[in-house]
């Protein structure tokens, strides 16, 4: 004996009233990602207007800057804008030398303390130490370490 199925045809899906904008669930591919800081247009004039500060001289700045004195001087003659990723290297090394001036005092402090090859828990620090990202974060958890008494 067979069963008479009833199929029933079902027509596209429709909305039964009109949502606002606020009711609407929000898509997670779709948000909009806010950039960092800047470093856009970040030029040498700005560079020398900070670094006057420091007792660092321009060999020290393109080691850590992870250019050649060269570029430095060209950068200098045009008053060139830095490539993004020089202008974010000396924005961490920027935030180094911020935390260093509260730490040590004073900056001329931190400069001869770079460069005594100061020890740490994960070997010996050194003023190589600013030119990779990896020695930039070694560098200020040591100085948290010292800032907090811990000096191991």
């Amino acid at each position: 004996m067979e069963k008479n199925l009833k199929i029933k045809k079902t027509g596209l899906y429709t909305q039964a009233g009109n949502l606002n904008k606020a009711e609407e669930p929000e898509v997670a591919f779709n948000k909009t990602v806010r950039p960092g800081p800047s470093v856009k247009d970040f030029t040498y004039s700005e560079f020398k207007k900070l670094t006057e500060k420091t007792p660092f001289t321009q060999a020290e700045w393109a080691a850590m800057l992870q250019l050649s004195e060269r570029t430095l001087q060209r950068y200098a003659k045009n008053n060139s804008s830095f490539a993004p990723i020089n202008a974010e290297r000396f924005v961490h090394i920027n935030q180094v030398l911020t935390r260093a001036k509260k730490v040590f005092g004073s900056i001329d402090v931190f400069y001869n303390w770079i460069h005594s090859n100061p020890p740490m828990l994960e070997g010996d620090l050194s003023f190589s130490s600013l030119t990779s990202f990896e020695g930039i974060q070694k560098v200020l958890t040591q100085l948290g370490r010292i800032e907090h008494g811990i000096l191991a």
